[in-house]
């Protein structure tokens, strides 16, 4: 599967838990809103050779905000946001 950054821009999506999930990891309080708007931006902001498939998964990788964000590459969901290290 070829990646395509404008698919997974168009098309990511939350389930409930996950906005819990991403509170947790990133020790914040982020309303369902903000934690959207950061998604998006992320994404947008983060050049194409920063985005990596493995497996059943894309892994994108933001130095700017040093953040790492992992989507489902069938479904496109959001499974989680993390802090790394640069």
């Amino acid at each position: 599967m070829k990646l395509d950054k404008e698919e997974i821009l168009q098309n990511h999506c939350y389930t409930e838990l996950v906005y819990q999930r991403i509170n947790k990891k990133l020790n914040s309080s982020f309303t369902k809103l903000e934690i959207e708007a950061l998604i998006r931006k992320v994404l947008t902001e983060t050049e194409v050779d920063n985005f990596e498939r493995k497996g059943k998964n894309f892994y994108i990788y933001n130095k700017e905000h040093n953040i790492k964000i992992t989507v489902n590459s069938n479904t496109f969901r959001i499974i989680t946001v993390d802090w790394f290290i640069k």
